[in-house]
Parts: structure tokens; sequence; C-alpha cells
């Protein structure tokens, strides 16, 4: 299938109401001497940050996937080739889509996992005892209520972006966080992408001296797919203008951040050293945005919430400068932007992956010195692959090459890698939850600024006063012999487990019960499940037998 015919496709099978807002009603702010400042809940007595949180090694990796739509297969997909995982249960409003990815586990030959569906199924799956992670890729607005039914039922989670869509969210998420113990990581598989992972490993070299300013986008024109969105039978659409330019209509601000500001956010060490203290938003009118209702519903569109180009600048503590944008309305082509601008180099992504270095600052790069360069052009074709090799970023050269095997440039798979690599070495994780507060704060921030003459907002401290603690952004790693020991043992389970599920014939017995279903004979299929189970528990103990470790801490 054709790359748009399956988005298409895959955006129609979102399953979104209308519930998810900008701006929370729970929110307060006053001003101060012309600023708005926004007020920052106390935390609660006895909760401390989760800055560098470590949990305990999960040898195991037990995996709940909820939203099987469009981001989700992808998940389930690549979490197949991660040895020293086991996909315990997949959920989806819509039981179809939820078989339709068991799929990806037949084929690797791995055990058949549960199936959850229906409004409430995902809080059954995040109730279960024998499940880690829960993995969350459904639509915005269910976002949040998944990640805290499994926040508070002990589980690690992971939340596509936006993950939160406005600062209530963004407080709950912390304080579950910091209750709990539990990691709340933001899948932003950008940050994972090769140029941004090089880009910071340069950076953190000083390749570009002190950075001072960066920039980063979502710009991708949806003109194809407004009406591809998923429609809520229950809500109040008459005129037919699906989730997704409906949400756009009726709210303010950057709704989709994370793209653009993760990447920069990690160079620039937000609350690791620095933080953003500033935030100034501004749109244009809703031209295209505008017309499109008025098109679609044949009457003139008289308000349109969200301009059709956002740009969001915030300060640092230390001075830097960031600048953010979001169109999906226009006509141009797709654009994160992704430049760094430093007191010795500059960086960029597009339209071409670029470098420009002074001539001092390419010395000490290894890179042949062609001329006598200051950085009034990019360096040549040689130079940049001299760049490049010199500071290829670890991570890749772990997952670089497979994950590009797994599709979207390869950045997904070594997102999921980096996440199980890290739990399974009780490593803190990459992003944190303050990562993703940040991130996704801006949603609301922007719609508070712009709904008053664009007026300045102090941004809040998310670690409430800890944004200074750890210096320097970095990722984790396990020694040599850890990281050996652990890859070896999750190569064992693995093996282990695709060992027991042919030996006792899952599969087959799994397609018995859904064959017993279909010709919708109830004494067939108590007969087919009770084989089925019986042939899952032996299976387990076989595995229990094969296995290279004991249960996991939280059996």
């Amino acid at each position: 299938m054709k790359i748009k015919s399956f988005l298409i496709a895959s955006l129609a099978a979102f399953s979104l109401t209308a519930g998810a807002q900008s701006l929370s009603p729970s929110t307060k702010w006053h001003w101060d001497k012309g600023t708005i400042v926004v007020d920052t809940p106390e935390r609660p007595a006895g909760q401390k940050n989760v800055l560098g949180l470590k949990a305990p090694k999960l040898q195991t990796v037990r995996v709940g996937f909820v939203g099987l739509g469009m981001r989700g297969p992808w998940a389930v997909m690549r979490f197949c080739h991660i040895p020293g995982v086991e996909i315990v249960a997949l959920c989806d409003y819509e039981e179809a889509r939820a078989e339709k990815s068991q799929e990806y586990l037949r084929k690797q030959g791995l055990k058949p996992a549960d199936i959850y569906s229906g409004a409430k199924g995902y809080e059954e799956l995040c109730k279960r005892k024998d499940i880690d992670l829960v993995y969350i890729a459904a639509d915005w607005n269910h976002h949040f209520p998944v990640a805290k039914m499994a926040m508070e039922n002990g589980k690690h989670t992971a939340i596509e972006v936006p993950s939160a869509m406005n600062l209530e969210q963004c407080w709950s998420l912390i304080d579950l966080s910091e209750k709990t113990r539990q990691h709340c990581f933001i899948l932003e598989n950008c940050c994972y992408d090769y140029y941004e992972m090089n880009a910071l490993a340069m950076a953190q070299a000083g390749v570009f001296g002190n950075i001072i300013r960066a920039e980063g986008a979502y710009i991708h024109c949806l003109e194809d797919f407004w009406n591809a969105y998923w429609q809520d039978p229950n809500d109040n659409d008459k005129d037919n203008l699906h989730w997704r330019m409906k949400y756009n209509m009726e709210n303010r601000g950057d709704v989709y951040p994370t793209h653009g500001l993760g990447p920069v956010a990690q160079c620039l060490n937000i609350h690791r050293g620095d933080r953003f203290t500033t935030l100034v938003a501004m749109d244009t009118e809703s031209f295209v945005g505008k017309d499109w209702v008025s098109k679609k519903s044949g009457k003139e569109c008289k308000e349109f919430r969200n301009g059709d180009h956002t740009t969001t600048l915030m300060r640092t503590a230390k001075g830097k400068v960031v600048e953010i944008q979001h169109n999906v309305m226009t006509p141009q082509p797709y654009n994160r932007l992704f430049k760094l601008t430093g007191t010795k180099g500059y960086a960029t992504k597009y339209p071409t992956e670029e470098f420009a270095l002074s001539g001092d600052a390419l010395k000490g790069t290894g890179a042949p010195q062609m001329d006598n360069l200051n950085a009034h052009g990019f360096l040549n074709k040689e130079q940049k692959e001299a760049l490049v090799k010199k500071y290829y970023h670890p991570i890749l050269k772990k997952y670089g090459e497979l994950g590009r095997q797994m599709g979207h440039g390869g950045m997904d798979f070594i997102m999921d890698s980096r996440l199980v690599y890290c739990l399974q070495n009780g490593l803190p994780l990459d992003m944190d939850v303050y990562d993703l507060a940040e991130w996704c704060s801006l949603a609301e921030l922007g719609a508070i600024s712009m709904d008053n003459n664009c007026a300045p907002i102090a941004f809040p401290d998310f670690t409430r006063g800890f944004w200074n603690k750890v210096q320097g952004y970095k990722h984790q790693y396990a020694s040599p012999e850890d990281e050996a020991a652990t890859e070896a043992a999750a190569a064992a389970y693995t093996k282990a487990q695709k060992a027991a599920t042919a030996k006792y014939n899952l599969w087959k017995l799994y397609d018995a019960v859904a064959a017993a279903k279909k010709a919708n004979n109830a004494k067939a299929v108590k007969s087919a499940t009770a084989k089925y189970k019986k042939a899952v528990v032996a299976a387990k103990k076989a595995m229990a037998c094969l296995l290279y470790t004991s249960p996991s801490p939280r059996d």
C-alpha cells in the first residue's frame, strides 16, 4: 500500500472523543508587572522529584498496548523485534483492530496476546498484575486517562504525543510519577532521528560552541487528510468536520509542539542546568481553516480559534532563545526546521542536512581543511562526512542499522529499543515526566498568551525548584559487562518464548477459539477456550524452566 493511502486509512481508524481541551479549567494565573504568572501547585507532602529516577530492573519487559489505529500497530511490530519483551495484551476500542495486530506476533513466532476492547477495555488491561509497561498510542483525548489508570495500578507508561493536552494533565502526570515512582515516558521519536542525534552529540562535545538560539517546528500540510480523521458519532459535529479539524477550530495554540521542541530542548539542557523562563506566542488569522470549514458546511465560518500558523518564542534562564512553529494548514513541504545557532557553528536539517563551522572550530573536528572557513558557507560533502563519522552517536551505532529496516526512518525503533534497554538495565529513561510537561505545555501557555494580546508568560518550573540539580543532558548506559549479560538473558527469553509457543501449538489452538466464535457455537467456544488456556499455562511453565532468571520483581 502506498504511504499516502496507508495514512488515510489509518487516520480514518482513529477513535477520538471531542473532550480534550487546550485550556484547562483548573489553571489559575495573575498579572505581575505586565507578565502573566501561572500558578504552580505545591508538591504534596512527602512527594519527591523523579529526576534521574531508577526503577528495579525488568529482565523481561511485559507490555500492554492501548490504541491500535495508526501508530499502535507499528509499535507492536517494532516490539516483536526487541529481545526480552513479552507482549501480554492488546487493546483498542474496536476489537478487530486489536486482533489484526496479533498477526505481528504470529509472524515472529511469539505467543498470542490477550485482547481487550470497548470504551473501558484499557481499564482491565491496566489492572493486570503481569504487565510492567503500558504503551499508549490511542487518540489525544485518551492519552491522559489511560496513563492515569496505568500509573495508579503500578505500571510504567509510555505515551504518544501530545502526551498531555493542557497544564492540568501535565501537573497530574508529574504528581502521579512522583507519587508512584513509575516512569512516565513521552514517545517523542524525533529525538532519535539520525541527524538530531548526531547534532546532539556534536553540541555536547562543544562543536558549535555555546548554543544561543534554536528552532523547531511541525509544518505538515494535512489538506489530503482532514476528511479521513475519525468522526465521533456522539459528538455534536453537525458540519461533519471530523475530529482534528474540529479540534483546531475550537482550540488555540501549538497543539502539536513536541516534534520541534524535544530535540532542541535536549541540546539546551532544559531542566538540567537551564530552564525556560519566558514564553510569548502569536498566530496568524485563520484563512485556510475558515475556508475549509465554510466549504465543508456550506455556510460562512465566522469563528476559528487556531490560526493557520502559530509561532512561539521562549527565553531561558541562561539567555538562550527557542522558536517553535506549528502549521498544518498551508501548502508547503514537510519541515521540522531543527536549527542550532552557536558561537562557533550552525546546524540545520531542512531542506537539506547541513553544518557550518568557523575555521577554528573546524580544526578540532578532524574534518579536512579545504579552505579558510569562517562559516560563510556550509561544509562540503567530504568535511560533513568526516564530522558525522567522528561524532556518530553511540545509540545510532547500536540500533541505527536495524532501525532503518523498521520503517519511518528508523527513529521509532531506536526510541522503543532505548526505552526497553533502560527498563531492562534499571537506568533513568532518556526523557522524564518533566520533559513531557515542558514540551506539551506550549498548547495551553501559548493559548493564554495569544488570548491576552500575545502577552509574555512566566514559564512554569515543572521540577518545582530542581531544574538546576542535574548538570547537562545525558543518555544513561549500563557497564559493558552488565549490558552483555542483559542482552544474553533477553535473547534467551525470546528464544524460550518462541520454543514454547511452537511446542504447545498456541496459535493453532488460538485460531480454534476464533473459529468457534465465528461459528457462534457456544459449546465449541467453551471447549476450545479451555484447551487454549491449558496450553498457555503449560507454555508459561515450560518458559519458566528455560528462562535465565527468576520472575520479575513486579510478580
